[in-house]
């Protein structure tokens, strides 16, 4: 393969003037158009700074795939999730046996909501990863302790399995989910794969195993990233109040988990006055590209 950058990524490397803000990225499952979010300053700053190192890097090693995956996640991080789906393609296009292209554009695909396309990335990911060692994912936004929690098949299952969630494919994602949870042994996948399957089983009407799935959550493990799927997770067993979780949700992605977690509970409990609530606040609220307020859309979308 050659050292030549194509014309996509010399293009990418051009344009290192100031990121624009307000564009349009996606139309929400209800309709509504989904405009890139303003970051404030002092973020985008070191955002930008990021991405331009990113690029830097890129034109020293044009042929380093992940010197381009870096210049996707980077560009996805500042809101720009269509121009980040694009280096994922070229990248998908220039290594095609690398399935980290196709989990990251899965991944981005499910942000502007564009599920099936989603679905065939991180089907042909996981094919391409079939059989072969496991190897760790670098975090882009590192947690307080600096060390990566996932993996690249895990990543690959994780959002498979959301992709068939948010279709109300709840058959499918089932075993992916214990495929996600089984993946990684640390706390903080086993709490996240464990929320989502629970309310996958749940909505199957397997109410025995999603209580079995849950019985190795206690209130005393430890995780670092995850505290909200945590919380939702001694929800489920009726060790915390929905009240309670609900009122100190908090704000961003993890508010935002928190919420729809509360809502899909309420909902399988018979409060889905409760649970509409909920969802319209997630769905009008000025974030749109939690998987939270994604889920939200979904069960609104469905129930028109």
């Amino acid at each position: 393969m050659g050292a030549i950058v194509p014309l996509f990524t010399a293009l990418l490397l051009a344009s290192l003037g100031p990121l624009a803000f307000g564009q349009t990225e996606a139309r929400s499952l209800l309709g509504t158009l989904l405009i890139s979010p303003p970051i404030p300053a002092e973020t985008r700053a070191r955002m930008e700074a990021d991405l331009t190192a990113a690029r830097a890097a890129l034109s020293k090693a044009p042929a380093d795939p992940a010197a381009l995956i870096w210049v996707g996640r980077r560009t996805a991080y500042l809101g720009r999730y269509r121009e980040a789906i694009g280096v994922f393609t070229e990248g998908a296009q220039r290594f095609p046996a690398d399935a980290r292209f196709l989990r990251h554009r899965g991944h981005r695909y499910i942000t502007v909501r564009e599920f099936d396309k989603a679905i065939a990335d991180l089907e042909r990911a996981q094919t391409l990863v079939a059989g072969k060692p496991d190897e760790i994912e670098p975090d882009g936004q590192p947690n307080a302790q600096g060390i990566p929690l996932t993996t690249l098949q895990s990543n690959i299952r994780y959002h498979l399995a959301l992709a068939y969630y948010l279709k109300g494919d709840f058959a499918k994602a089932a075993p992916v989910w214990v495929a996600a949870r089984d993946a990684v042994n640390n706390s903080d996948n086993l709490v996240s794969a464990t929320h989502w399957l629970y309310l996958t089983l749940r909505r199957l009407g397997r109410t025995e195993e999603a209580a079995k799935a849950l019985s190795v959550i206690t209130p005393g493990i430890t995780v670092v990233e995850n505290a909200s799927y945590h919380t939702l997770c001694l929800l489920y067993k009726g060790e915390r109040q929905v009240n309670d979780i609900v009122k100190n949700s908090g704000t961003g992605s993890s508010g935002a988990a928190v919420l729809y977690g509360a809502s899909a509970w309420l909902h399988l409990n018979n409060r889905t006055a409760e649970a509409e609530v909920l969802w319209r606040g997630l769905a009008d609220g000025p974030e749109w590209a939690p998987f939270g307020v994604i889920a939200a859309e979904a069960e609104l979308a469905r129930r028109k």
